[in-house]
């Protein structure tokens, strides 16, 4: 049987920007559309030229080589002409191969939101259609809360939907805005359009998350009928976000329900690189990946418990529904207090130490790990410093410089302008190849102030470091008060792009800190000698 096509429309650039802190420029979106059309999605939404400079100047040219370049606005006001309405003439003057209306589809914003009848609604987006196709665009209608609507006044949400479709619209997007429809009412409602005239290769869904199930509702408007999803990368959105692509495109690839039944623009090549997107996006946003996202989180093919460890070494489907390298992740056995032989053995694998599992070496290692865990250091997030640990205790770690001490002071005062400051210096004495260097340095709060002293002149390693790079630090605290045990997390990379976490635990927080940066420095001049690293480069 022929695989029927389904077609993949991100609206990132467009509904995804009405997430709250995110704010593209026109910089971002052009990176963003190229990432889109390499990747394979069929349209890619740009935004709204005319609403705002950063939109119109991004749609002054083209943007996409494969991919529609899909301009978004409202159909024609009533009692203007599509002539005559300047809205309308620059979604028609756009560089763009598609236009998307956003129309009314529930009759109580009709009333409401545009302060107008029910047929003149109806002209508007009859009128907006046969504009853009005479433009020489491809028409999209998305009939704004849609569901709602056909649940309040189905004769009108329907009328909303056909008189797109009679108008020559491609795609009639199905919108469920408020988020709030569940699968079961999608699926009901998505047969009745398809009942009332409007074959499936014309339907889309347009679904948010503000009950946790827009993947679930885009998915149950697949099986029902629609041809076209709609979402974003990574799943934001305004409020909860929308359907997130990144989980749906991996189901329509890889689940039998979907992919016997179901094509993509995706290719399965294509699809081992979506991982990499979707860190990429969260790079181009300065945020944190979401661990345990779906598919391409770091935790998605991760495992900490012994009993799982042993079961994946043996056949991997056991803990499993997918193989990690077709979405472009990796499986990760996690070292923790929770986890036996299997996953030690795994871990030490994976980073080229290679040894029997009788080893007397390995049981005092995991004996340390799981002290070292009941004291508060947490090496499952941490994967260069159970490295570093695991080489230190089973074959030696080069000793490349010594800290003798180190001293850190916060003084806050009024400067001369009578402006309140706080100021943090650091002094750092260390000893490189028997010769002691001492380091001043002031930073933006202590660990800043340490990390850059520290740094600042360790002799003939000075150079092997000037790529290094914290990205992310992270405090947490064990056991309450201010005299409680503080873990350290700080991420580092390269100019490599690896990255890896190193950790810290103790009662002073400039104390773990200062263990995690060491640790980070020091795994990082055995990457560049090839001792360690394979992980972080991964």
């Amino acid at each position: 049987m022929k695989k029927q096509r389904l077609y993949l429309f991100d609206t990132t650039l467009r509904d995804g920007q009405q997430t709250p802190g995110i704010d593209f420029s026109v910089e971002d979106k052009i990176a963003i559309a190229k990432l889109l059309d390499e990747f394979g999605i069929d349209y890619v939404e740009g935004g709204y030229p005319g609403a705002n400079p950063t939109d119109t100047a991004f749609f002054a040219e083209h943007r996409t080589a494969s991919a529609k370049f899909v301009a978004f606005g409202m159909t024609k006001r009533a009692g203007v002409s599509a002539s005559n309405d300047p809205g309308l003439a620059a979604l028609v003057q756009s560089k763009s191969d598609a236009i998307c209306f956003v129309a009314k589809s529930w009759d109580y914003h009709v009333r409401v939101a545009l302060g107008c009848t029910n047929e003149e609604n109806l002209e508007a987006i009859k009128a907006s259609v046969e504009a853009a196709i005479a433009a020489g665009k491809e028409a999209l209608v998305d009939c704004e809360h849609f569901f709602d609507g056909f649940k309040a006044n189905p004769d009108y949400a329907l009328a909303c939907a056909k008189t797109a479709y009679d108008a020559g619209a491609r795609w009639v997007v199905l919108c469920d805005t408020n988020g709030g429809t569940q699968p079961s009412e999608v699926r009901a409602v998505v047969g009745k359009v398809l009942s009332s005239g409007i074959p499936g290769d014309h339907l889309g869904i347009h679904a948010h998350d503000d009950t946790g199930q827009a993947v679930a509702n885009s998915l149950a408007a697949v099986e029902a009928g629609v041809r076209q999803v709609q979402g974003t990368l990574n799943g934001i959105g305004e409020r909860c976000g929308n359907a997130n692509l990144i989980s749906i495109v991996p189901t329509l690839a890889l689940k039998p329900a979907f992919a016997d039944r179901f094509e993509t623009g995706i290719s399965a090549e294509a699809l081992t690189g979506i991982s990499r997107l979707s860190r990429a996006f969260d790079e181009l946003l300065n945020r944190a990946p979401e661990a345990q996202a779906p598919y391409v989180g770091a935790s998605a093919f991760a495992t900490k418990a012994g009993i799982h460890a042993s079961a994946l070494a043996k056949e991997p489907a056991t803990y499993e529904h997918v193989e990690p390298h077709a979405v472009g992740n990796r499986r990760r056995v996690m070292v923790s207090d929770q986890g036996g032989k299997a996953n030690f053995l795994a871990e030490l694998k994976r980073r080229g130490i290679d040894m029997p599992k009788d080893d007397h070496r390995l049981d005092a290692l995991i004996s340390v790990v799981k002290e070292r865990e009941a004291e508060g250091y947490a090496y499952e997030g941490a994967d260069a410093s159970f490295e570093l640990l695991a080489r230190r205790m089973l074959h030696g770690v080069p000793e490349f410089f010594n800290v003798t001490s180190f001293r850190c002071m916060v003084e806050r005062r009024f400067d001369a302008n009578g402006q309140l400051k706080t100021v943090s210096e650091a002094i750092v004495k260390v000893v490189v190849d028997g010769e002691e260097k001492m380091s001043v340095a002031e930073g933006h709060g202590p660990v800043n102030a340490l990390d850059i002293a520290l740094r600042k002149d360790l002799g003939k390693f000075q150079s092997e470091i000037a790529d290094l790079e914290l990205a992310d630090f992270k405090v947490r605290i064990l056991n309450g008060g201010t005299e409680a045990i503080t873990r350290v997390l700080i991420e580092s990379h390269d100019a490599t792009g690896a990255r890896w976490w190193t950790v810290g635990v103790s009662e002073n927080i400039i104390d773990a800190s200062f263990q995690a940066l060491m640790d980070s420095i020091v795994y990082k001049l055995m990457k560049n000698r090839d001792m360690a690293g394979l992980v972080a480069a991964e």
